[in-house]
């Protein structure tokens, strides 16, 4: 039940996805028929969906994807990822968007398999007051026709084939790459199941006047393939010539020179005259493989946001850069079972988070907790806008250290 007058949190199922699709329209001002909605559902996990009633009508909804997330050290750690997060205009500031997340917290509590939740935020100022810190930062690229990139070994064997993508014949290959490359880069959630198929789906509605979904893909002389790219060219002609754009959904690759074949190939396509690039790591080979990045115009955006539902579960699944032993002082008031005093013991090899009644060395706001679990932010950069506050001196340092990792953190896929 919603804590608010004339409101009550109601489970959904299928039979109402007439309803919860007009809602996510209303919510995001998108046009899609009824004839899409078996893309939009592909995945959707209905016993883990629930709306908001107003005098019983739906004023709004949210989901969740059951993922994993791999933490700094390989982890794969079970986590709600939130979806689907809406409110009908006519009820907006009555409070719906609270009761839902803390009806989603407290879910996620009690059913005790995730310790974290993860979400993709339409307005980034809005999930910080519910604990969510922001875990990872992406960069788009606008490249040139023939962007100059610099040589690479190993480019002379690998071929590429482009086709029409098609989810039955290329959701496996998809999939495998997409795994191959997650498995070392934190924050890059899983897509199992209908998620794998969900990529590839493609129906107008989703093309924005560009063509149909097409696939590249970068294989070695044996055949087996080293990356894919996921695009869609968009025509457009001007008095002096063809000025096309491609657009790419995603694309990864396992290796340096599988990399460079297939931005080469993206940035060489005829009647383009530009490739602009989806999300990208921070860290991705794509800026050091570019004679001139400055040309690119490259966007820093916010990438994935991470809640500690689990505090202690969710800090021990992952490694540390260095061995670190620091008292935690944490307030939650939104999942009061975080808050007290945690004792962080960690290193490259393990970590444990226990209770303690020690004084804190660390005051940690629960949102830099969520912005540092994956290595994405730093506790320096928090500590120096107020979001961590150092008791004893050198534990800044010694944890800030800790919580770094050498691999950026990074989600491209928005769920």
């Amino acid at each position: 039940m919603s804590s608010f007058p004339g409101t009550r949190i109601v489970p959904l199922g299928a039979d109402r996805q007439e309803e919860v699709l007009e809602l996510d329209q209303w919510a995001f001002a998108f046009v899609e028929d009824q004839g899409d909605a078996a893309a939009s559902f592909t995945g959707f996990e209905w016993d883990r969906t629930a709306g908001v009633e107003v005098d019983g009508r739906l004023a709004g909804v949210h989901s969740v994807f059951s993922l994993r997330t791999p933490a700094p050290g390989g982890a794969q750690v079970p986590t709600a990822g939130l979806t689907w997060v809406g409110v009908h205009p006519q009820h907006r500031r009555r409070g719906l968007l609270t009761a839902m997340v803390r009806h989603h917290l407290h879910a996620v509590h009690e059913a005790g398999r995730e310790p974290v939740s993860a979400l993709w935020a339409a307005e980034p100022a809005i999930y910080g007051r519910f604990g969510y810190g922001q875990a990872s930062a992406g960069l788009r690229f606008t490249l040139p026709r023939r962007a100059g990139l610099h040589e690479v070994d190993g480019t002379e064997g690998l071929t590429v084939s482009v086709e029409k993508a098609d989810v039955e014949a290329h959701t496996g290959l998809v999939a495998d790459l997409y795994d191959a490359v997650r498995a070392r880069r934190p924050g890059m959630v899983s897509r199992d199941g209908d998620l794998a198929r969900r990529v590839l789906l493609d129906p107008p509605a989703w093309r924005d006047g560009a063509e149909r979904l097409r696939l590249l893909v970068v294989r070695d002389g044996d055949g087996a393939p080293r990356g894919y790219a996921l695009f869609r060219r968009k025509e457009k002609w001007e008095e002096a010539g063809p000025r096309g754009e491609v657009l790419v959904r995603e694309a990864h690759a396992v290796d340096a020179a599988a990399t460079r074949v297939l931005w080469a190939r993206l940035s060489d396509l005829d009647l383009m005259a530009s490739v602009r690039t989806d999300m990208r790591p921070v860290d991705d080979p794509l800026v050091h493989l570019l004679h001139d990045v400055r040309a690119t115009t490259p966007r820093v955006t916010d990438g994935l946001w991470v809640r500690l539902v689990d505090l202690p579960t969710a800090l021990a699944a992952r490694r540390y850069t260095v061995d670190v032993d620091v008292v935690l002082g944490v307030e939650d008031p939104l999942c009061p079972w975080n808050t007290g005093r945690w004792r962080l013991r960690g290193g490259p090899d393990g970590a444990r988070c226990d209770r303690t009644s020690a004084t804190a060395d660390l005051d940690v706001d629960v949102r830099a907790l969520g912005a540092t679990w994956l290595g994405g932010q730093t506790l320096h950069q928090l500590a120096a806008a107020g979001r961590v506050v150092e008791h004893t001196p050198g534990s800044l340092e010694r944890a800030g250290q800790a919580f770094a990792w050498s691999v950026a953190a990074y989600c491209g896929w928005v769920f």
